[in-house]
């Protein structure tokens, strides 16, 4: 056997004549006589499960591959394994070192989310660990996600309408160099719906789908759904009703019969009032108002 010779794999992503390969860079150990590498290529389809997509035998101290969506797709887990050994003799050989796993495909930041029925926006970042290839000879190195929603409630069945909303319907991950795990981003804000209901906590989802693709790569791809857990908080009520009787958000009663437009109710803190118009029902016999309009902001 030869000696550990520390070749330290790590795998790559990049852009060779307009298709995404990944490399596998090793460093090369001064060595005499010298040495060739054996690089084992393969992916974590599924958990648990790895599966050999190709093998080389190279005197370069880099391999590729190329995901092409059929033997190597978007949101596999890959790694290189590499083999040194003396040129001419297999029998010598060092140890095989592996490469830490690269996610080929979206990853959102955070990858979930845990909000409040509080009117907070919170940043929710795409990102693609992979460069954006431009397949046409037009300006169309994006690609562009179709975002949604949808309420997971139990046994993830799809119940009513979502608790969350999103700033944008679609964003685009534009062409960009590769750094730190991210080769195309985009940000959007979640906002948990304010839904006046005591339903409980509720679990949500977002989901993003690659659209108007011609690249088979991007096409038959789907990333994994963001986790969304809204937490329920309590809301209160004021009410005025008949001639008119007020209840305010503190339990608060007393009477108005006066005609006129009144403040109903007013936020402190953000934009929201509630004004009431009055006018006189009660006739020559009782002096008696009641609600004719509303106007809220």
């Amino acid at each position: 056997k030869l000696t550990s010779l520390a070749l330290q794999p790590v795998v790559t992503p990049e852009l060779l004549q307009g298709r995404v390969h990944l490399k596998c860079a090793y460093s090369r150990p001064s060595s005499k006589p010298p040495l060739q590498y054996t690089v084992v290529w393969s992916r974590l389809s599924t958990p648990g499960k790895r599966e050999q997509i190709q093998r080389d035998t190279t005197l370069q101290s880099f391999s590729y591959i190329e995901m092409n969506g059929v033997n190597l797709k978007l949101g596999d887990t890959v790694f290189c394994t590499v083999t040194a050994f003396t040129r001419g003799t297999s029998e010598q050989q060092s140890l095989p070192e592996e490469s830490k796993g690269f996610y080929a495909g979206i990853k959102f930041l955070p990858e979930s989310l845990q909000i409040a029925e509080d009117g907070k926006e919170h940043v929710l970042t795409i990102l693609s660990t992979v460069p954006i290839a431009c397949p046409g000879h037009d300006d169309s190195c994006k690609i562009t996600l179709q975002l949604s929603t949808k309420d997971l409630g139990k046994n993830s069945q799809l119940l009513g309408p979502p608790d969350i909303a999103l700033s944008a319907c679609q964003v685009d991950l534009l062409q960009a160099p590769c750094s730190e795990s991210s080769c195309a981003a985009a940000a959007l804000t979640v906002t948990a719906v304010t839904d006046f209901a005591q339903d409980g906590n509720r679990i949500s989802c977002i989901r993003a789908e690659p659209v108007g693709q011609r690249d088979l790569l991007w096409r038959t791809y789907t990333p994994k759904d963001v986790k969304v857990t809204v937490r329920d908080l309590p809301t209160g009520n004021c009410y005025s009703f008949t001639d008119p009787h007020i209840i305010t958000f503190d339990g608060w009663r007393y009477d108005n019969y006066k005609i006129g437009t009144f403040l109903l109710c007013q936020s402190m803190s953000r934009a929201f009032e509630v004004h009431v118009r009055q006018w006189d029902c009660g006739g020559h016999r009782s002096a008696t108002a009641c609600n004719c309009g509303l106007a809220a902001r």
